[in-house]
């Protein structure tokens, strides 16, 4: 055969591919995300009658309403990494805000099969993912993207996305109210004052200004004769932009509301229990939105992923059990996890000594934040306000929403729930096993110890992680039973770090009688080939030894809190520790506000965490207040919004 001629075949079969693959995407339905930021199901249609959303009502009216839904995380960026991966980030290294982290090679972004698939894939705008991109994931993702942009008669899969009720939007002040202060209910962990109103009602106020973007999506999409073409959705992406609800994996941290619309066209790909008008009782999550799309696409989702589909072609059966996680907060660390049937919540805290209301930067500018503090800390807080801030935490946490919808009475010591408790505490254990999660070690061991390949895959590799030893000691470590003493002393010699890692936190935990019986085991961990089992060692010395104690774990902590001596990991870790000191680092306040605030990191995104670590520090030790930020103009707000 001539190269002319074979050149001339070539052509003739790429066209018929084409032609193939475009009468395959037509026949598959446009699919459109409505989405909005930081707002739980406070909406007229999930029975909210303060609520002012017509909209989204009217959508629910004519759609299905899912009854309980979470965003697996309460802080945008792992929520929306869950979303665009189908993985639940505690699995790839992820989990931490504003992290940055690959997955395995072969694995893709959804939207990445769905272009595959014939799609034009657009996302306006916000992206914010903890995992990098594995080549070309938009067709086009910016403020100008717009399914209106593809190819004539190709099918389109489109995000759009509001930012008007984002935590940042209700404390900007002057604002015009709309909601009646009077008027709104104030949950039972928050105290009843005029800031704390203003703040409510200003937030009813920014859902009303996303419902009515929503509508305005709608409406575009009937205007351009699109809508019996369209299955929409619209969620939010994690709850309340309040605090107790944003980066807290409680129900009202987690709890998004959900409506889906199927037009008669593509009915039969909607779930068993869709009706107009109605309500579903299967539990979702975000990580099943991924197989969900796929699902709607005709796609069939790759066996990796690990959500489950509630429409279309591949839908799955129900499920028993939701989760929600949380990590690391900007500057502040932490670890847990979260189970939920829609009636019971079960929350594991794996480092109880760490409050709930950690200092993060961001959350201390709403006014109602610093109000609770302050009445707290003047010991004017009620017991149900008191539990966001008080440590050390319950190591495990039971609500009966049913009951007390708003997780103020923990269930976990009582004798009649004890059945209940073991149900969820294998469910999180059980979830833990099955997608090998690597939140247990410390984050900079999850980049160490995957080096040149992806946490996901090393944490699939037992010679590399060993989880059932590591988790065993997490959960001892954490259970803060005194008996358990003997045993973490005996793994503080581990060949493991992880293993050290959380033997040395259990010492921690247990507080000042723990740590005298430990010294000798924790001085000797202050020379660990670990920096992570070196800081908590330091801290425990330091914050419950004596003045000799304290002489020897201070030096340690001062090198690993430099930046380029240490890495950015152990630094935060490390500058967490002194914070914990509180006066007790008073001698080394020269040494801290010498320490440099810029230094190199895995990626950008890391580098706020240390200059704010460094900063409160520095207030602390001069005596002041923690600076409370009222307004940052637009455009720097827009850039640090979380």
């Amino acid at each position: 055969m001539t190269r002319r001629l074979f050149l001339a075949a070539l052509t003739l079969f790429t066209n018929h591919l084409l032609l193939i693959t475009s009468s395959q995407a037509a026949d598959r339905p446009n699919i459109l995300w409505i989405t909005s930021e930081d707002h739980s199901p406070t909406m007229g249609c999930y029975g909210d009658m303060f609520a002012t959303t017509p909209n989204v009502d009217a959508l629910a009216a004519r759609g299905l309403r899912y009854r309980f839904a979470w965003s697996c995380a309460p802080v945008c960026a792992p929520a929306r990494t869950t979303l665009i991966s189908g993985l639940y980030p505690p699995s790839t290294g992820a989990e931490h805000m504003r992290s940055m982290v690959p997955l395995p090679a072969g694995f893709k972004m959804f939207p990445q099969f769905l272009r595959e698939a014939g799609y034009y894939c657009s996302n306006n705008s916000k992206e914010d993912y903890n995992l990098a991109k594995p080549g070309q994931v938009w067709d086009e993702s910016s403020g100008k993207a717009h399914y209106k942009n593809r190819a004539a008669g190709q099918p389109f899969f489109a995000i759009f996305n509001s930012t008007k009720s984002h935590e940042s939007q209700i404390r900007t002040r002057p604002h015009t109210a709309v909601h009646d202060p009077a008027k709104v209910r104030v949950p039972a962990y928050h105290p009843d004052t005029p800031e704390v109103r203003q703040d409510w009602a200003q937030y009813y106020d920014k859902v009303s200004e996303v419902d009515a973007d929503a509508g305005r999506h709608l409406k575009e999409l009937t205007d351009a004769g699109l809508a019996d073409e369209t299955i929409v959705f619209y969620y939010a992406d994690h709850g309340s932009g309040m605090p107790r609800s944003k980066r807290w994996p409680c129900n009202s941290g987690l709890q998004v509301p959900v409506v889906v619309h199927f037009p008669a066209k593509w009915k039969h790909l909607a779930p068993p229990e869709y009706k107009a008008g109605g309500a579903s009782d299967r539990l979702i999550s975000f990580v099943d939105f991924a197989p969900t799309v796929l699902s709607l696409a005709g796609v069939q989702p790759p066996e990796w992923m690990q959500g489950h589909a509630f429409a279309g072609k591949f839908t799955a059966p129900m499920q028993p059990f939701i989760h929600g996680f949380r990590g690391r907060m900007d500057e502040r660390i932490d670890c847990v996890r979260s189970v939920t049937d829609g009636r019971y919540v079960y929350l594991r805290n794996f480092m109880p000594h760490l409050s709930q209301g950690q200092h993060v930067d961001y959350q201390f500018a709403t006014p109602t934040t610093r109000v609770w503090f302050d009445l707290y800390k003047s010991g004017k807080a009620t017991e149900a306000q008191s539990i966001f801030w008080r440590t050390p935490k319950a190591p495990e946490e039971l609500y009966d929403l049913t009951t007390d919808p708003d997780e103020v009475r923990n269930l976990a010591a009582s004798p009649a729930d004890q059945e209940v408790l073991a149900k969820f505490r294998k469910a999180q254990s059980d979830l833990a096993a099955k997608i090998r999660d690597v939140g247990f070690l410390p984050e900079g061991e999850i980049h160490s110890r995957s080096a040149g390949s992806a946490p996901y895959t090393m944490g699939h590799d037992d010679t590399k992680y060993a989880l059932g030893r590591i988790y065993q000691t997490a959960d001892l470590a954490s259970s803060l039973k005194a008996d358990a003493l003997p045993e973490l002393r005996k793994r503080l010699a581990d060949p493991d770090s992880a293993v050290r890692y959380w033997a040395a936190l259990g010492v921690l935990m247990r507080g000042k009688d723990a740590v005298t019986t430990a010294r000798a085991d924790l001085q000797k961990a202050l020379a660990d080939a670990s920096p992570f089992i070196r800081i908590p060692a330091a801290q425990a010395l330091g914050q419950f030894g004596d003045k000799a104690d304290l002489d020897k774990a201070l030096p340690v902590l001062l090198e690993l809190a430099d930046w380029n001596k240490s890495g950015v990991f152990a630094s935060v870790s490390a500058l967490n520790a002194l914070g914990a000191l509180g006066p007790k680092a008073a001698s080394a306040a020269t040494a801290i506000k010498a320490l440099p605030d810029k230094g190199t990191s895995p990626d950008a995104r890391y580098n706020s965490y240390i200059p704010r670590l460094l900063a409160d520090l520095t207030v602390d030790l001069d005596g002041g207040a923690k600076p409370a930020k009222e307004k940052a103009p637009a455009k720097k707000a827009k850039k640090k919004a979380e």
